[in-house]
């Protein structure tokens, strides 16, 4: 605890405030060890083309339920479709290749759906040539074992 007088019992306002801000991020370090701990990165793979409104949706939700289970979720098509359109082959390959970028930072690949797209297929096909875990859920996201 800050003390405002020295051990002679002269005020020492210098050494007090230093200290007292010292303590005050001690405390919020602390506060900060209790609230976060490591957070594994997980790619989530779901479907996009087709109902893109519904398939939105549902990638929104998987990325909750990665969050809810304190993981980092990477879902890159709802981050790259805001500025790459899918529908132009050389803006969805180059999509695909910043997928495989993001891929390489993630420990794990979650699959969601028991219907696979292309994109889907492709990057399973990558998690397993870089021997990521891969784990499979339900649309209703129940994980398949």
């Amino acid at each position: 605890m800050a003390r405002r007088f020295n051990s002679e019992g002269y005020a020492d306002p210098t050494a007090y405030e230093a200290l007292k801000r010292i303590e005050k991020e001690e405390r919020k370090v602390k506060k900060t060890k209790k609230k976060f701990r490591f957070m594994p990165v997980v790619y989530i793979c779901s479907p996009y083309a087709g109902n893109i409104l519904y398939n939105t949706e549902q990638a929104k939700k998987y990325s909750r339920f990665a969050a809810d289970r304190n993981c980092l979720p990477i879902t890159p098509h709802l981050y790259f479709t805001q500025f790459l359109d899918d529908s132009k082959p050389e803006e969805r390959e180059k999509a695909f290749l910043m997928n495989e970028i993001l891929m390489c930072f993630c420990k794990e690949l979650w699959v969601f759906g028991e219907n696979y797209s292309k994109g889907m297929k492709e990057e399973i096909q990558k998690a397993k040539e870089r021997r990521k875990k891969i784990r499979y859920f339900t649309e209703k996201m129940e994980e398949i074992l």
